[in-house]
């Protein structure tokens, strides 16, 4: 009786334990295309629905994008029925090249050209190699930019497959990690300190993040920039100096409406730019 009795605390102590895997909660569906592989063959996305996909944005000359092949044909072999590894080769300029490349790999998934306007609709994608980890469904629980272990890829895969994983499954509300679109729901951005920002003062702070344009060159938010890029000086910068801006005013607290009190008059909201 005693062990029966400690076994739902012993299974809860034994899953803290385990690693754990974050999927959107709410994912969206991920933007469709239409595209030529290298055979020449139609490559359309729908027509994976009902297969885990990884759709792989890379390029034959970055080191990271090379170096995890091998590990995408393995999870392509060993999955074959289940799971869809596509590559969009991006920053080419032969698709001839890439062809000889992929054969010289032995890819055994389908790889297409990216096009601009692909490339746009899933966020500007500018860092390589960026994975979209998309479920049976169709829509987007994770997105990873750089070098991952090939370890974790397939326990994303299994997890989605309702396959058995020794790790447990977290559930996450996109604020920009997956879309950009999203940065606007970030409380916290990379670099970005506002500790010594009252509550009022950091919502006018976060809302220009998302009004103001960073001028790296990204074509991005100022927030957007601060997830996508952590390293870019510019928009680090910029948002230190927004935050200075909004400690030293006297008005920084009266830019946002403080929450509605029942049976008070409400007070006139500020307007949005």
């Amino acid at each position: 009786m005693v062990l029966l009795a400690l076994w739902p605390a012993a299974l809860t102590e034994a899953q803290d334990e385990l690693p754990r895997i974050r999927f959107v909660r709410e994912p969206e569906a991920a933007p469709g295309f239409a595209l030529k592989d290298l055979s020449g063959k139609e490559l359309k996305l729908e027509d994976y629905r009902g297969k885990v996909i990884l759709l792989n944005f890379w390029a034959t000359w970055c080191g990271p994008c090379r170096a995890e092949i091998p590990s995408l044909i393995e999870l392509q072999k060993q999955y074959r029925d289940q799971l869809q590894v596509i590559g969009l080769a991006v920053d080419e300029d032969d698709d001839a090249y890439v062809r000889k490349f992929a054969a010289s790999e032995a890819i055994n998934y389908p790889i297409a050209m990216g096009s601009n306007e692909v490339r746009f609709a899933y966020g500007g994608v500018t860092a390589l190699p960026t994975v979209f980890v998309i479920n049976k469904s169709g829509a987007i629980v994770q997105k990873h930019v750089g070098l991952f272990n090939p370890q974790l890829y397939e326990t994303e895969v299994r997890a989605l497959l309702d396959l058995p994983i020794a790790a447990r499954v977290e559930t996450f509300e996109d604020d920009g990690e997956i879309f950009l679109k999203h940065a606007d729901r970030a409380t916290m951005l990379p670099g970005v300190n506002l500790t010594q920002l009252s509550a009022e003062q950091k919502a006018v702070a976060l809302h220009k993040f998302n009004a103001e344009s960073c001028d790296c060159g990204c074509k991005f938010t100022l927030a957007q920039c601060r997830i996508y890029d952590p390293a870019c000086q510019i928009s680090q910068k910029r948002t230190a100096a927004i935050i200075q801006e909004i400690s030293h005013s006297n008005d920084g607290k009266a830019a946002k409406p403080a929450p509605a009190v029942p049976g008070a008059n409400p007070s006139p909201a500020p307007q949005q730019q």
